[in-house]
């Protein structure tokens, strides 16, 4: 008797179709093999390169490169790739921390403005109204105002975070919510979604088990590129002379410190500048590879 048996193969995963699809995006797994270099390069580095980032050796100063200071010295001493590696756990944990905020308020905007149609109007006029404010000098003044009092509730550095991570976080949620409700437009008429309503699923279980979960495509490439802005926005904060203390390195306080000697020493500029552009250029090719990924008339071609 032959054994007629046909063995079923499980169903493969939705995530190793959008992984498949982002392996084909060069760019994309360029941009993620240095995103991860760099993380590991902060995270690690540390662990095997032991100088205090903060330590001052006049006897060491404006060092070039060395096997002491692979990077060199600041005019203060410092070691400069102790600071970098320092300042760059700071400058990404900002931007991961300022994204995750942003992206939050933007997608529950975006979600109760396209869905509920009575919010709609509300909603998307505190939009513009965001999106109508200068940002910078926005920025400026909420640092300018509340920098002293978080700082000391809250000690130096942490209320420099936490002010910073806010302020970032609450000027950069437009372009989410916008997309968000685009999509989220859209999908309330779709036929599943007049299917669940028409047997009494509740609004939020419906907002929650099938329109959040098909707005997460665009929600995720906002994510990638929230990082980079947040980034950019921090270092220009600090490049200003207005972010964490002098003390407490970021890429963009290096770069601040360093400008008045660019002409006798160019690469305690250029070394922070090549940080900052690749880590936003890694992130933005990132967003670029899951934009394709997690688009399903893109997904199978």
């Amino acid at each position: 008797m032959t054994d007629t048996t046909v063995k079923i193969r499980p169903p493969r995963n939705q995530w190793w179709d959008v992984w498949d699809q982002f392996k084909t995006h060069k760019g994309a797994l360029v941009g993620l093999t240095i995103f991860v270099a760099i993380l590991a390069l902060i995270l690690v580095g540390p662990m095997i390169w032991h100088m205090d980032p903060t330590y001052v050796d006049f006897r060491a100063r404006n060092k070039g490169f060395s096997f002491a200071h692979p990077l060199g010295t600041d005019q203060l001493g410092r070691d400069l790739l102790a600071r970098m590696m320092a300042g760059g756990k700071v400058s990404i944990s900002v931007g991961l921390t300022a994204m995750s905020l942003s992206i939050f308020l933007g997608a529950a905007i975006g979600v109760l403005a396209g869905y509920f149609k009575r919010l709609d109007g509300h909603l998307m006029r505190l939009t513009d109204l965001f999106l109508a404010l200068p940002l910078l000098p926005l920025l400026l003044l909420m640092v300018t105002l509340f920098r002293d009092p978080l700082s000391k509730g809250f000690g130096p550095e942490g209320g420099i975070f936490l002010l910073i991570v806010t302020a970032i976080g609450a000027t950069s949620w437009m372009q989410t919510a916008r997309i968000v409700r685009g999509e989220v437009l859209a999908l309330k008429e779709r036929e599943f979604v007049l299917a669940a309503r028409s047997i009494g699923t509740p609004a939020h279980r419906l907002v929650l088990r099938h329109i959040l979960p098909n707005v997460m495509s665009p929600i995720m490439v906002s994510a990638t590129l929230g990082i980079a802005s947040a980034i950019i926005t921090e270092s220009a904060l600090s490049f200003l002379g207005l972010g964490f203390p002098p003390d407490f390195p970021t890429w963009g306080r290096l770069l601040f410190d360093a400008v008045d000697q660019i002409q006798l020493y160019p690469m305690r500029v250029i070394l922070p500048g090549i940080a900052i552009s690749l880590t936003v250029l890694s992130v933005n090719y990132i967003g670029d590879g899951l934009r394709d990924a997690l688009d399903p008339r893109i997904r199978g071609r």
